[in-house]
């Protein structure tokens, strides 16, 4: 069995993972990170590509934006379509400026795993048998196995940014934690088409039929979504039935067009919403979706892992430097009330924008067609939704 010594072992190298073990590397605290699945795996792996105003800067100010200015596509607006028509909310000019980028998450995190592996990181791909123990010492530890190899990783700190199906989380007691927990009556089909956007920027667009949303990758490729039963099955949707869909819920009573093309990825992917309570444990400190998952409505759910490495990297650099703990003591309270207002928000814009088939349903989809009345035509409700969408820089 071999045995390596670091300051912080990092569990998961996906975006939250790999920016935690920057940030520390640009302040000199080693790290290293290990990850379950494949390189070539978490490098093409899809999610969310909604980048909040603050994200943005922190890739830019930490050297990794070069490509992401180059290529990611930002945007001053959004567009909330009911009953045939459009409405614009202007993000910059209810935010002061701030915008939004799109840019595919799997992009973060190439870019990355570029910089990580260029500065000499180490990170292990491929390894099992994941075993945390020690939380509560002076010295936690890692065990696993690589290459065929039994590894013990001793750590000062590690970092559970593993998401929600990984070991961190579950490695704290059930009797020190609490979660909180709600499923979603509906999911979400997701294509990825290799057609020219038939927008400039998202729109968001609540029908009789269901929710459907038109967002961006690049010039030649869109991303679209459709409200499906969290049961269906993909074999019921042929290309032909996803765009006749999707070109009923964008109708408009002008005539807007939907362009359509091949499509080259598909899924279905549930939704709901959960909170742990505390993200942290001894010596262990949870980020991103180890610790909370939100509903894409809102487009959070990266956003919020940025913060939360954010806040633990300034918590490590404090107690490396001075031996102040004060920042590590109020990890978790700090970053819960970034998450909980991220929760409402997302709670917010997915019970607006989607159709409920349950049996409250009637009455809750009049109270959504209310709420879009609402915030398209106020600007205190516009203003709302807008500082939300971009990121609130005044909580947590």
């Amino acid at each position: 069995m071999s045995k390596s010594r670091t300051q912080v072992g990092i569990i998961g190298a996906g975006p939250a993972g790999l920016m935690l073990s920057h940030l520390l590397s640009l302040v000199g605290i080693e790290s290293i990170v290990i990850e379950n699945r494949s390189r070539d795996y978490v490098e093409a792996r899809v999610r969310a590509g909604v980048l909040e105003n603050d994200t943005r800067e922190l890739l830019i100010a930490t050297g990794l934006g070069e490509r992401m200015v180059r290529e990611g596509l930002v945007h001053h607006g959004i567009e909330l379509r009911f009953d045939g028509r459009a409405h614009r909310i202007d993000l910059s000019g209810l935010t002061g400026g701030r915008t939004v980028t799109v840019y595919g998450q799997q992009e973060v995190v190439r870019d990355l795993v570029d910089r990580r592996l260029a500065d000499g990181a180490t990170i292990h791909y491929g390894v099992e048998d994941v075993v945390l123990s020690g939380m509560e010492s002076d010295l936690p530890t890692i065990q696993y196995r690589h290459n065929g190899s039994d590894e013990v990783l001793v750590c000062d700190y590690i970092a559970g940014c593993d998401g929600f199906h990984g070991i961190s989380r579950e490695a704290i007691p059930e009797s020190a934690r609490k979660t909180y927990d709600w499923h979603y009556p509906f999911a979400w089909l997701g294509i990825l088409a290799t057609v020219p956007p038939s927008t400039d920027e998202l729109i968001y667009a609540r029908h009789d039929r269901g929710f459907a949303l038109h967002s961006l990758r690049s010039p030649e490729l869109s991303r679209l979504y459709l409200q499906v039963d969290p049961n269906d099955d993909l074999a019921n949707w042929s290309d032909d039935r996803i765009w006749s869909e999707l070109q009923a819920r964008f109708a408009t009573r002008d005539g807007w067009q939907l362009h359509d093309g091949p499509i080259i990825e598909r899924g279905i992917t549930p939704m709901r919403s959960f909170v742990t309570d505390p993200m942290q444990f001894g010596r262990l400190f949870l980020a991103g979706d180890s610790a909370h998952i939100v509903p894409p409505t809102g487009a959070k759910g990266l956003n919020l892992a940025m913060h939360d490495v954010r806040a633990l990297a300034d918590a490590l650099e404090r107690h490396y430097g001075s031996g102040a703990d004060d920042l590590l003591e109020g990890y978790s309270a700090h970053c819960l009330r970034r998450v909980w207002r991220a929760q409402h928000f997302s709670w917010w814009m997915t019970q607006m924008l989607h159709r409920f088939d349950t049996a409250d349903g009637s009455y809750r989809n009049e109270l959504a067609r209310s709420e879009l009345a609402y915030v398209t035509s106020s600007a205190a409700g516009a203003t709302m939704l807008a500082e939300n969408y971009v990121g609130l820089a005044t909580i947590g």
